[in-house]
This record gives C-alpha cells, sequence and structure tokens, in this order.
C-alpha cells in the first residue's frame, strides 16, 4: 500500500480547483460552486492560520469575492493556488493595515485621558514660563510680541494699541525676540 506525500496531496488539490475553476470559467455553474466550496474550504485554513477566528469568515467572504472579480486576470499556465494566496495575502494585508488604523485612532480612553492631562499641564508649565520671561522685557518689546506673536494682531493693529509706530512695532518684535533668545539661553 503506497503513502501520499504532503506534496501529492497539494499538486491533486491544485489540479481539482483548477480544473473545476476553468470548467466554471467556460460556463458550467455547478463546476464553478464546487470550485468556490472547495476554495472556500481551503481558504478558510488558510487564513485561521493568520487571523483570529472572528474575522476569518468576513475575510473569507472578501477574498472570494476578489477571486470571482478578478477571474478573468487568471492565465492557465500558472498555478492556480498561488494566484488565489496572492489574492488572499493582499485582502489580508488590507484587514491588518485597516485594523492597525483602528487601532490607532481609538486608543482605551484611560490612556487618551492621562495624554491629554498631561499635554494640559505641560501648555500651562509654558505659558506660566513664557509670562516670566515677557515681564523681564521692556514696554517697548513685551507689547509688540504680546500682541503681534501671541494674539495673532496686524502690525497696524498693534502700533495703534500701543501708541507706537509701526516700524517701532516691527523693531519690538524683532528686538523682543532676540532678548527673549538670550534669556532663553542664558546670556540675559
Amino acid at each position: 500500500m503506497e503513502r501520499t506525500t504532503p506534496h501529492e496531496v497539494l499538486k491533486a488539490r491544485e489540479a481539482v480547483l483548477q480544473r473545476l475553476f476553468l470548467q466554471g470559467l467556460d460556463g458550467d455553474e455547478a463546476a464553478y460552486r464546487q470550485f468556490l466550496t472547495l476554495l472556500g474550504a481551503h481558504l478558510r485554513s488558510f487564513l485561521k492560520r493568520r487571523l483570529q477566528t472572528a474575522a476569518v469568515e468576513d475575510l473569507l467572504q472578501e477574498t472570494l469575492l476578489a477571486v470571482h472579480n478578478a477571474r478573468h486576470t487568471y492565465r492557465a499556465d500558472q498555478p492556480l493556488t498561488a494566484w488565489v494566496q496572492a489574492i488572499a495575502r493582499y485582502k489580508l494585508m488590507d484587514h491588518f493595515r485597516a485594523h492597525a488604523r483602528h487601532e490607532a485612532l481609538n486608543d482605551p480612553l484611560d490612556d487618551q485621558a492621562a495624554l491629554l492631562a498631561d499635554e494640559d499641564h505641560q501648555a500651562e508649565q509654558a505659558q506660566r514660563d513664557l509670562a516670566k520671561l515677557l515681564e523681564q522685557l521692556p514696554d517697548k518689546q513685551r507689547l509688540p510680541i504680546l500682541h503681534v506673536k501671541l494674539q495673532g494682531l496686524s502690525v497696524e493693529e498693534t502700533a495703534r494699541r500701543t501708541g507706537l509706530s509701526t516700524s517701532a512695532v516691527k523693531v519690538g518684535v524683532h528686538r523682543g525676540l532676540k532678548a527673549l533668545a538670550a534669556l532663553i539661553g542664558g546670556s540675559g
């Protein structure tokens, strides 16, 4: 009694699938249904080795649909299972990408709350530090920076509010930023 090797089993499965698929392409509906049934079992085991069981059936249906939609691209001189598995791998990668994006966009609330609290604390600390630095500047530099750079007012609006000329506002911003840089660098 001869034993069948795994390679022979795969080769026989390939031959059956390819025969049924080609018959289906020629219009044999029964052969095509049988092909989809056998292919479904083959793909299910392929996907179960790579995925959580909850997503296997959905991905299996997507893959079978993709095989059906791409059936016109199959070349009969190529192995059918390699062509099908390439489609299945693409669907699997799409699933992993979509799942990764979903996970990245939907972090647990506990992590988000801690992150937001930390960001709020850092922003408040930065505002306090900037206020202390600005207090060290003369009004001719502090006010133009406050209005133009922090509040987003125009140079002209700042000039009207402070009573300075527009050129004095521009010079005040420039010299004030230079002074702030020196204070931050420790040379002020």
